[in-house]
């Protein structure tokens, strides 16, 4: 059945993948999104992911640029569009950032999910919202995998604010008693990247003839590629047995940052990959489980790293000039 859906942060690398796919299903979508730049916005890469996000789809869905800093903004476009779901993903998307600019994520991401939430529980056609946060709840693992049981003891400042959110969103949802769900992603990767995430920043240095900076051989991270974390948070926003969970949506396994350099190294010839000291500030991390995204919501990722980082390089090398693809 067609749901009318308003996605905060639509425009984002995973935002617009979610509402591609939401509209693959024959959804309603609004895209509430202040189309903020968190790296140069000139750089000619950024400019094509730009329009590749949106190429073909761009006359389907209704854009409204807007902050969701902005309360009012916010509570009169929820009003007038009278969604069935709110998928919000829009804040501040990178953890260094939150620590070099502190203030601006906690306005982006704690009083942004505030007002979402304060306009959220108005609208009476309102039959769930999905408040992304994030694996980095968890601090450092204690278990491998670890279950959505397991304890949250931010390491970082995002993480940090990323479980105020949560915690602001149940608080919401019984006081208000609105139908919330809760996503934990970790580490996507994929075509439209702007944000200089890992598996990003090592393809497109590779390209560019610059060394892999690797830091720490046993930095392991559940990789998981865009689409496959599109379709994960659908499916929560969807699925009636989603109700007043959280999940992790991730691959479902655990890969060091050295595999995804030693992979691109097979990829591009001339590859150079330098080891350096693991920083600090970074929670130690690993596998997420994901039995109650398989169970609950028919959850099933598709794409291994490999295929993935395969993928990937197919559509930088199709958007950049004269990438230095392996013969071999």
């Amino acid at each position: 059945m067609s749901e009318k859906i308003l996605v905060t942060g639509g425009a984002g690398f995973v935002g617009s993948h979610v509402v591609r796919k939401l509209l693959e299903g024959d959804h309603e979508v609004t895209v509430y999104d202040a189309f903020e730049h968190y790296v140069h916005p000139l750089q000619a890469q950024h400019l094509r992911n730009i329009s590749a996000r949106f190429q073909g789809i761009e006359n389907d869905i209704r854009f409204v640029r807007g902050s969701i800093q902005n309360q009012d903004l916010m509570t009169r476009i929820v009003r007038e569009i009278g969604p069935t779901r709110i998928i919000h993903l829009a804040a501040m998307p990178i953890a260094k950032l939150a620590i070099d600019h502190p203030e601006e994520a906690a306005a982006s991401i704690l009083q942004g999910t505030m007002n979402v939430l304060h306009s959220a529980r108005h609208i009476d056609s309102l039959q769930r919202l999905v408040y992304v946060s994030s694996s980095m709840v968890y601090g450092d693992f204690l278990q491998s995998p670890a279950s959505e049981d397991h304890p949250t003891s931010p390491k970082e400042i995002y993480g940090g604010l990323k479980l105020c959110g949560e915690i602001i969103t149940r608080t919401f949802a019984q006081r208000y008693d609105l139908d919330i769900a809760i996503v934990r992603p970790s580490a996507v990767y994929g075509p439209t990247d702007n944000n200089n995430r890992v598996v990003s920043l090592f393809l497109e240095n590779a390209l560019e003839g610059k060394p892999i900076q690797v830091f720490g051989t046993n930095t392991v991270l559940d990789f998981t590629y865009v689409t496959d974390t599109a379709d994960g948070i659908i499916g929560v926003a969807l699925h009636p047995a989603a109700s007043m969970q959280t999940f992790n949506i991730t691959r479902g396994r655990g890969r060091t940052t050295l595999e995804v350099a030693e992979i691109i190294e097979k990829l591009i010839k001339g590859t150079n990959i330098q080891i350096l000291s693991a920083e600090a500030y970074l929670p130690v991390r690993g596998t997420l489980d994901i039995t109650r995204a398989r169970t609950l919501t028919d959850y099933h990722p598709q794409i291994d790293l490999e295929e993935g980082i395969g993928r990937y390089l197919a559509f930088l090398s199709k958007n950049s000039e004269q990438p230095r693809l392996s013969t071999g």
